[in-house]
């Protein structure tokens, strides 16, 4: 993927930046496209979630959530070098409900969904069986499947992934030419000194 700040031709060469406003360029570029991941998985999931004939497919459920639960976590991410976004940026999307509590809820279940010991669709316990004069004859293995996410969340989740997309296209957008302003009057002696990546035109 390449966009360009302003309308232009197909560049000849491409120089790597490597300052701090192009780190957090990057990091914001990466953000953007989690919350465009969880868009897409929110509507996958409505559409997964739809009563029809067929029951619903829950791996696919599951699978789904899962990303949309990893990809909306890294965006607060402290580790994407101050493009992280806050439970600030939740409350300037101007959104109804209580947003930092749906917020939490969403992370908890990224957990949940993550974890490493815990099986996170299905509880299980084992019981002693006994017969009808109530001495054991033999062992039962029990499971309580875990409800599949409802409409409701996915498309509460999906109403916040779509608001900060366009809180940090936003920021994108104007960082560019700030990125641009640094560099457009220096001598192309000294631009050729950048590292020099190639870029497919292939999408």
């Amino acid at each position: 993927m390449m966009t360009l700040s302003a309308p232009t031709a197909q560049p000849a060469t491409l120089r790597r930046l490597d300052t701090s406003n192009a780190a957090t360029l990057v990091h914001l570029s990466a953000t953007f496209e989690d919350l465009q991941t969880v868009l897409r998985c929110c509507e996958r999931l409505v559409s997964a979630l739809t009563p029809g004939d067929d029951p619903p497919d829950d791996v696919l459920i599951e699978a789904v959530w899962t990303t949309a639960l990893l990809s909306y976590g890294r965006c607060f991410s402290y580790g994407r070098a101050g493009a992280n976004l806050t439970e600030n940026d939740l409350a300037a999307t101007n959104l109804k409900g209580d947003l930092p509590d749906w917020h939490k809820v969403l992370l908890k279940l990224r957990d949940h969904y993550t974890s490493r010991t815990t099986n996170p669709r299905e509880l299980f316990s084992v019981g002693l069986a006994q017969d009808p004069d109530g001495a054991a004859n033999g062992i039962a293995i029990t499971s309580a499947r875990q409800p599949l996410v409802e409409d409701l969340a996915v498309r509460q989740t999906g109403a916040i992934a779509l608001a900060l997309s366009d809180m940090v296209n936003a920021r994108i957008t104007a960082l560019q030419p700030k990125i641009f302003a640094e560099y457009k009057d220096t001598p192309k002696s000294e631009l050729d000194k950048l590292p020099r990546f190639e870029v497919s035109d292939a999408p």
